[in-house]
């Protein structure tokens, strides 16, 4: 096996048990969620008395200040508040979990594995559509929303990988995402970049994404397949294939697969427009822009 079990001093491991179960339960109660961010966001970066003393009334300097009310939500934009096409309800109640799961990656603690993966799973569980049990996220993981990203049992997501969930995003049990993964689920116009397109990726159970691949939006890869290294999976890959090459192309089956997987010399298809998903525009009255400033 290529693991072993790590486990921390009984102090410490009381330790991290307590911080977890304390921001696990404010986040389940009928607390603010943002003050709830605010006030780990402000402890985990040891600037208690400098906030306190704030909130107070002494003065600071512009940039402290900056510094201080970033802590809450309310106080910062993401990109994801930039999109017009998305349920802003939603996108209310993920927000903070969002700033609260990279407000813990900026910290040093983010680097200490087993608080690390045990807090995000536990972050995920109130952010995520679903999460399963069992996951481990490891630093530097991105999303849009959170709120329209599944993810099974067993789930590994190693460092500086790019789950987007703009339109919607499954990920099965036992999958192994490597660092530097793009996982697409939006896409744009070839002509007019301002429009974008919306669809349903899947990753099925015990597919494993090695280092820096792209999955662009909309497609389905299936169980028990694998994507070589720095491969672009345009299209579907069926289930128990192994694919490499850009565009990603099915080069094996897994061996003791070949009796129920497609022969490799299958057509490659694009299920991608059966998973386009509608999504309206609620700008809650204001005016919609094109970012590229174009006038046609």
């Amino acid at each position: 096996m290529a693991k072993r079990h790590v486990r921390l001093p009984e102090e410490a491991e009381a330790v991290v048990s307590a911080f977890i179960d304390e921001v696990d339960h404010r986040l389940s109660s009928t607390e603010n969620t943002n003050d709830v961010v605010r006030e780990v966001l402000v402890d985990l970066n040891g600037d208690r008395a400098a906030y306190d003393a704030w909130r107070n009334g002494d003065a600071v300097s512009p940039t402290e200040q900056l510094r201080l009310r970033a802590y809450d939500p309310r106080n910062v934009t993401l990109e994801s508040d930039y999109h017009a096409q998305k349920d802003e309800e939603m996108f209310r109640e993920s927000k903070p979990l969002v700033w609260l799961w990279q407000g813990f990656d900026a910290t040093p603690l983010a680097d200490h594995v087993e608080l690390a993966l045990r807090f995000r799973q536990m972050l995920a569980k109130h952010l995520f559509e679903e999460c399963g049990d069992d996951c481990r996220f490891f630093k530097g993981i991105r999303f849009g929303y959170g709120h329209n990203l599944s993810v099974g049992d067993n789930v590994v997501v190693h460092d500086n990988v790019l789950l987007d969930d703009r339109g919607k995003l499954t990920i099965g049990d036992g999958c192994s995402i490597t660092d530097g993964t793009h996982v697409y689920s939006h896409d744009h116009d070839l002509v007019d970049q301002g429009d974008v397109s919306h669809y349903h990726t899947t990753i099925e159970d015990d597919v494993r994404l090695t280092y820096d691949v792209v999955v662009t939006a909309g497609c389905k890869i299936g169980e028990n397949a694998m994507i070589g290294s720095r491969a672009i999976v345009t299209k579907d890959v069926p289930a128990h294939h192994v694919a490499v090459g850009t565009p990603a192309r099915s080069v094996k089956v897994k061996p003791g697969y070949e009796d129920v997987a497609e022969p490799i010399d299958a057509p490659a298809e694009s299920g991608a427009e059966d998973r386009l998903i509608e999504r309206n525009v609620d700008l809650g009255g204001e005016e919609a822009f094109d970012e590229f400033r174009r006038d046609r």
